[in-house]
């Protein structure tokens, strides 16, 4: 005999799915805030990179002296 009549097994199933989609939709709304925010600054540290060298003459190897 199971521990619960399946009668009553499939309302806490089905609970049980509900609860893992719900944490799985909210993992992955947390990585997209992430990967957009990591987007974000990746594209303000080109543009800051960029500025630089337009800013800044192109630098010269030095020659050592033997």
């Amino acid at each position: 005999m199971p521990a619960l009549p399946l009668d009553e097994a499939g309302k806490y199933v089905a609970a049980a799915y509900l609860v893992f989609v719900a944490l799985l939709l909210i993992y992955v709304a947390i990585m997209a805030s992430k990967l957009s925010r990591i987007e974000r600054e990746v594209v303000e540290l080109a543009e800051i990179v960029d500025a630089g060298e337009q800013t800044t003459p192109p630098a010269r190897a030095k020659e050592t002296v033997a």
